[in-house]
């Protein structure tokens, strides 16, 4: 009977502890694969049948994995709508798009599986198919991240801005454990997608420190300088829209980084990671193998940085909700 209640004891132990390994919910690779095992397939079609309709939603999807992450982590915060002081209204998010499909996916997938898949997976979901379809490589996403319930206008202020120095750009990289490659490697996303001319006004018109009689950024090549000014001219509209990588703005690959070197960046963030002797020679690197093989290492290692950034702050186990509706609290 001893014995038997010893067994019996160390077998409930053994599952306890397997319950709360379980709940503790770390992510995983195909962590709906029973719950849910339709569920990356069900983002994977809405993601095609809007980029179908519209390929620059590819570029929208990657930009929403990529605010939500830097905010608050990746735990679907900036989906949410709760008026004046939702996180999505902060300045540094002006233009995110990707909310529709996020919410198609999610209702989706809320008809089949109920209080499962949370929104915070979808976009990153949405995000990896969204670089495959547009010719970029493809990648493996953990999964298991919960909802958070947090939305604050304000704690937008830490998210990386267009006219940050470099040395800021790296400092606000490494609080979020992210490296100066990683730095390089994420802005590159800017490969595919455009920008509005709110964004250039002050690397065109306004730039500090600048040469006498000049008010344009320094940096940007002289021969590509006059089609950035006919676009954004002073006082002109702020919302007319310009490709990030000029030639190839629907086609994720390296020529992002080429344009970066040869002073064809159209941001002014992507341009001073020229300027920086670590990031520049992250860069470079990538230009001193053969093409096919640049072009290979380059998308190996964008996969492992966005992967990398997909686990900033996750919630998991007890941890947040599930959303029943990406755009609010439960």
């Amino acid at each position: 009977m001893f014995l038997q209640s010893s067994f019996m004891g160390i077998l409930l132990v053994i599952i306890v502890t397997f319950f709360i390994r379980t709940c503790d919910g770390q992510l995983a690779f195909r962590f709906y694969a029973q719950t849910c095992p339709n569920a990356e397939s069900v983002v994977l079609s809405v993601v095609q049948d809007a980029i179908a309709r519209d390929p620059t939603v590819a570029a929208a999807l990657l930009r929403l994995h990529f605010h939500d992450c830097f905010v608050e982590g990746c735990d679907g915060s900036i989906l949410i709508d709760n008026g004046l002081t939702s996180e999505k209204r902060a300045s540094p998010h002006q233009g995110l798009r990707g909310f529709e499909e996020i919410e198609k996916a999610k209702a989706e997938l809320e008809s089949a599986c109920p209080g499962v898949v949370s929104c915070a997976d979808i976009v990153a979901l949405a995000a990896r198919d969204a670089v495959a379809l547009a010719n970029g490589p493809g990648y493996q996403v953990l999964t298991g991240r919960r909802d958070g319930r947090v939305s604050n206008i304000e704690l937008a202020a830490a998210m990386p801005d267009v006219n940050d120095s470099i040395q800021l750009l790296k400092a606000k990289f490494l609080e979020k454990g992210l490296t100066e490659k990683d730095l390089v490697l994420l802005s590159a996303a800017h490969t595919i997608g455009t920008t509005a001319c709110f964004f250039m006004n002050k690397r065109l018109h306004n730039f500090f420190p600048n040469v006498e009689g000049v008010s344009s950024d320094p940096s940007i090549n002289p021969t590509f300088l006059p089609g950035l000014e006919a676009r954004c001219p002073k006082d002109g509209d702020v919302n007319v829209r310009l490709a990030m990588d000029s030639g190839s703005e629907q086609l994720f690959d390296i020529n992002i980084l080429q344009n970066i070197r040869n002073g064809f960046a159209v941001l002014a963030s992507d341009a001073r990671l020229n300027d920086d002797e670590t990031t520049k020679s992250v860069i470079d690197s990538y230009f001193s193998l053969p093409s096919p093989l640049s072009a290979q290492a380059f998308e190996v290692d964008f996969a492992d940085s966005i992967v990398k950034m997909g686990r900033i702050g996750v919630k998991t186990g007890f941890q947040g909700e599930i959303r029943r509706v990406c755009s609010s609290f439960n």
